[in-house]
Formats: C-alpha cells, sequence, structure tokens
C-alpha cells in the first residue's frame, strides 16, 4: 500500500471515530468531567497554603490524563462491537496500519483537547506559573501520541478478552509507566524555568512515540484479525 492511501484510509477511520463520539458526546459528558473531578479533588485534598499543589500539580496533571487515556481507550474499542462495526471494517478492507493510525489519532486528539481544558484547570486552581512554554506543548505532544499509540496496540490485545475492562489498565500501566515518568519531570523542568533539563526526558518520549507507532502500524492488522 502506498504512503498516500495509507493516510487516506488513517483519516477515513479516524473521522468515523470522531462523528461517533461526536454525536454520542462521551468525551465531552463523560471523559472530560472526570479528568477535571480529579483535578478538583487533588485540589481539596492538598494543601495550597503550603505550595505542595504547586509542586506536585505535573504528576497531578498527567495522573489525570492517564486515567482519561484508559476510558478513552475503552470507549475506542467498545464502539466497535456495536452494530458489528468490527465485521465492517474488515470487510471494508482497510489496512490494519491505517485502522491503528486513525483509532489513534482519534484517541489523540480527545487527549489534546482533554490536556488543553486540564491545563488551565491546573493553572487557574494550583496557582502554576508557565515559564517554559515551548517545551511544555513539545512535551505533551510527544506524550500524547505516546500514550495514543500504546493504548491503541493495547486496547486491541485487549478487545478480544472476556474481562476487557479491568484488564486493560493492567496490561497497559506498565508498559507506559515511562511515558509518565518522562512527562512529569519534562513538566517540572518546563514550568520551573530550566526548560534545558527537559529535553533528555522529552527525547525519551519522541523515542517511545515513535517505537510504538512502528510497532503498531506493523501489528495491528495481525492483532485486529485474531482478537
Amino acid at each position: 500500500m502506498s504512503g498516500t492511501s495509507l493516510w487516506r484510509e488513517a483519516a477515513v477511520v479516524a473521522g468515523k471515530d470522531l462523528r461517533i463520539e461526536a454525536r454520542a458526546r462521551v468525551a465531552l459528558g463523560q471523559i472530560l468531567p472526570f479528568g477535571l473531578i480529579v483535578i478538583l479533588l487533588f485540589a481539596f485534598a492538598l494543601d495550597p497554603d503550603r505550595g505542595v499543589l504547586t509542586r506536585v500539580a505535573p504528576g497531578l496533571f498527567w495522573i489525570a490524563v492517564l486515567l482519561a487515556t484508559l476510558l478513552a481507550v475503552g470507549r475506542a474499542f467498545a464502539i466497535e462491537t456495536h452494530h458489528n462495526a468490527r465485521d465492517g471494517l474488515r470487510m471494508a478492507g482497510l489496512d490494519g496500519g491505517a485502522i491503528f493510525l486513525g483509532k489513534a489519532a482519534a484517541i489523540a486528539l480527545q487527549l489534546a483537547v482533554l490536556e488543553v481544558v486540564l491545563g488551565v484547570a491546573v493553572i487557574v486552581m494550583y496557582g502554576v506559573d508557565v515559564h517554559g512554554l515551548g517545551v511544555v506543548l513539545i512535551t505533551a505532544t510527544a506524550a500524547t501520541v505516546g500514550l495514543a499509540a500504546t493504548g491503541t496496540l493495547y486496547g486491541v490485545l485487549a478487545a478480544g478478552l472476556r474481562l476487557r475492562e479491568t484488564l486493560l489498565p493492567l496490561l497497559l500501566l506498565p508498559v507506559i509507566a515511562p511515558v509518565m515518568l518522562g512527562a512529569t519531570r519534562a513538566f517540572e523542568d518546563g514550568l520551573g524555568g530550566v526548560p534545558g533539563d527537559a529535553w533528555p526526558w522529552v527525547g525519551m518520549l519522541g523515542v517511545f512515540a515513535v517505537l510504538y507507532t512502528t510497532i503498531g502500524v506493523m501489528a495491528f492488522g495481525a492483532l485486529w484479525e485474531e482478537t
């Protein structure tokens, strides 16, 4: 398959998933409020007068994104079980790599919107000052791609299991631990005004994102057929 056809089919899959989510409003009605509630609960649980919220804001932000990622990935594969949509994709003859890229892109876009809203909420409620905006944006992009690619790959593995709702976190969380670590540390350096220290972590996130995107494009088709 040519690169143009691959990206065209990926755009079709991503558009399908995003249209379904726009109509169902699950991301708007469940995932986004869930992330905001997590941020709000941390704001009440920790003492803002001692500066605790400001220091732990990067970690809390990515914990909220992680939990929302689990919901988004589960939703991305749940929609394929309704009305035999999974069989429809098979019969359409779409390339497995295109399906992977399309579903990962749809998840990444939803996470990006969530991160913008959560970022504003953290700045307002936690009193965080953003010193290295460029580092923060690049970190968020690399981490989001890594989370979406890994979530899509392990989402299809869990899709064929009976207890996929509970097994997905068990499969996914150990694998994306480097993303959580790298994103948190890079955010700490970026927000703290020492962006030079963040670049090694950003590089790690970039390698992780490229690695799992490549694995997903190569392996997703076989996993999709077997599950």
